[in-house]
């Protein structure tokens, strides 16, 4: 449950580090000619809005706000992406265009799975019914229990004030 948690606050902190990582990596590494430039100024900007929106995509899933932790799929979907991105950023000539499929096609997939999961908790929790006299409403939900904390909890009564 900690990687979970500790994956979850790194999602939005990533979508400024990853792209940061591939301008110093170009700098570094030495990216190459102006095309690899070029291809610099496509990529930084479409790794960090593709990072926000499967940021946020991911949290707002109920069941991500309510235990404060990504699925395992995210956890493993969202790290071996942000790997290849990592690896990306050596620019290494063996193995870059295989990294740059696998990261498009990577952003894709998991853009799809997060809108999936999203969709799935979202459909599951709504139903409309309907009266005798064809009136629609929504029955009210039942209350989802609430995860256990680790620790002592400490409860402190205070006494009425005294007129």
């Amino acid at each position: 449950m900690m990687l979970r948690r500790l994956f979850l606050s790194w999602l939005f902190p990533a979508a400024f580090v990853l792209p940061l990582w591939l301008f110093i990596g170009w700098i570094v590494f030495s990216g190459g000619s102006g095309w690899a430039l070029l291809w610099l100024l496509v990529a930084a900007p479409a790794v960090f809005v593709s990072h926000i929106v499967i940021a946020l995509l991911v949290r707002a899933r109920g069941s991500v706000r309510l235990e404060r932790a990504a699925s395992w799929r995210d956890v493993i979907g969202v790290g071996v992406w942000q790997l290849s991105i990592v690896a990306l950023g050596f620019y290494d000539v063996r193995i870059f265009f295989p990294l740059l499929v696998l990261g498009v096609v990577g952003a894709l997939a998991l853009v799809w799975s997060s809108a999936a999961q999203l969709w799935a908790e979202a459909r599951s929790g709504i139903a409309v019914l309907h009266t005798t006299d064809g009136t629609s409403y929504i029955p009210p939900t039942r209350e989802q229990p609430r995860p256990t904390v680790d620790g002592d909890v400490i409860v402190i009564s205070e006494k009425p004030a005294a007129d």
